[in-house]
């Protein structure tokens, strides 16, 4: 199903679009359970509290769900992409972009995902988040590249420099994570007491409604293969069609596709 390609015949068979749209949303929210601070900024008689300033990390489905779950929650956002592009995405909730020029390289591939960049900008990048990972609270890390290791954007020194009780939720940890010292499946704490998580599987624990949008991500991949004849349901695989021949990796026995 992940490789159903990213076209808008295909938006309703997108699992990687349902599911990270939950994880985007829930990655917050299990940031919100370790921070032993409040989200939104509150005025007592008592004094005043300040809102928690949460960095995002990739403007994707994820990263704009964890956007819009900040705000919600009263954070003050910060949002990078190495894609100009998303800059628009990015303000319409709310958040403040950051951005680092970008005058010679393609940041978006054909199909949507971000590109991995040049040393350059990988320079100027580094000196962008350093800057504005000092003051959050909060890390959101959801950068990847299809069929690549997850691009280093939290080094080992930036994490020096993050505030003692910072939380940073890599969702990048699968394929090598964002930050230098992510563990996948395992919770880090550091020297000056920042949390790092690399969680598994974050979807387990909204499952019922990760498993809802996935069964209709599969069923509208059905439609296209199921013919109805007098009540009766055959399959048929029309090897030309764009989604099918994307998709298709076996059939009769030979394999057509090696991933």
């Amino acid at each position: 199903m992940d490789l159903v390609p990213r076209i808008t015949r295909a938006q309703s068979m997108d699992i990687l679009s349902s599911q990270s749209n939950l994880a985007g949303y829930k990655s917050v929210i299990t940031a919100s359970e370790i921070f032993k601070k409040s989200f939104p900024m509150m005025m007592t008689a008592a004094g005043t509290i300040p809102p928690a300033k949460v960095l995002i990390l990739g403007a994707g489905v994820a990263g704009l769900q964890a956007i819009a779950t900040a705000k919600r929650l009263g954070a003050v956002v910060f949002a990078f992409d190495v894609r100009p592009d998303v800059k628009e995405q990015v303000e319409s909730l709310g958040a403040n972009f950051v951005e680092v020029e970008n005058t010679n390289q393609n940041s978006e591939s054909s199909g949507g995902y971000a590109t991995e960049m040049d040393e350059n900008y990988k320079k100027k990048q580094n000196e962008k988040i350093h800057q504005t990972i000092k003051k959050a609270d909060i890390v959101i890390a959801t950068a990847l590249i299809p069929g690549k290791k997850s691009p280093v954007l939290i080094t080992n020194s930036m994490v020096k420099d993050m505030k003692s009780g910072s939380v940073i939720i890599d969702l990048a940890s699968i394929a090598g994570g964002n930050c230098e010292l992510t563990k996948h499946g395992e919770t880090v704490i550091t020297d000056n007491i920042v949390t790092i998580v690399g969680p598994i599987n974050i979807l387990n624990s909204i499952s019922y409604d990760a498993t809802q949008l996935y069964a209709r991500n599969v069923w509208s991949y059905l439609q296209i293969l199921l013919t109805k004849e007098n009540e009766n349901l055959s399959i048929n695989i029309h090897s030309d069609d764009e989604i099918i021949k994307t998709s298709l990796l076996t059939i009769q026995g030979k394999i057509v596709k090696k991933i």
